[in-house]
């Protein structure tokens, strides 16, 4: 968690330094942004951790910001901030895929405990998105006949019909599924057929 960031975008200057001040002294790094406009404009180098917005702001509100991040396939987990007259429009942004939303005034502590839940979230997810990318380097190794066993396994299919559909011995397709699991280090079928669907394959 110690290389994340917590994005902070909100128009009141003010909260914007209070929010930054309680970040550091809990020992997470902040950026702030006056405005969504401004925060996209660097959103396509933005460093991993969470977004923190506030629902209400001039140009871009806080849901038309959530809609542009998930346009332009931008993970990072959002928190909004909202005034009592703004839930509406927070469940909205719920409902777009915030992570989680506080209502002002919100309690130091409450605040802080989203902005690590979303943090490990996003460390979670890094991790299986390389984890993804691990798999699917291994199952790009197999041969095309690797590739059709492996299909037939991951179907449920005994050795003897994927024999029969590939028109090869059964014999030959134990061959090709120790090739597999060798291939891709899966202790065994349960962790191969995981590795499989990880992979999007």
């Amino acid at each position: 968690m110690s290389d994340q960031v917590v994005h902070v975008i909100d128009d009141d200057e003010a909260m914007r330094d209070s929010l930054a001040f309680l970040l550091d002294t809990a020992g997470l790094r902040a950026t702030t942004y006056e405005s969504a406009v401004a925060f996209l404009a660097q959103a396509d180098a933005l460093a991993p951790g969470c977004i923190i917005t506030d629902v209400r702001m001039p140009e871009m509100n806080g849901l038309e910001l959530v809609r542009k991040l998930k346009d332009r396939n931008i993970p990072h987990p959002v928190i909004v901030i909202t005034g009592h007259g703004d839930v509406p429009l927070a469940v909205d942004a719920m409902k777009a895929g915030v992570v989680d939303f506080l209502e002002k005034p919100f309690d130091d502590e409450v605040l802080l405990r989203a902005v690590r839940s979303a943090l490990d979230a996003r460390e979670r997810q890094d991790q299986k998105d390389a984890e993804k990318r691990r798999f699917e380097a291994m199952l790009e190794s197999l041969s095309p006949r690797e590739t059709e066993v492996l299909r037939g396994v991951i179907a449920g299919k005994a050795n003897k019909i994927i024999a029969y559909e590939l028109g090869i011995s059964p014999r030959t397709v134990e061959v090709y599924r120790a090739n597999v699991m060798t291939k891709t280090g899966a202790a065994g079928l349960s962790e191969l057929v995981r590795m499989a669907l990880l992979a999007g394959f």
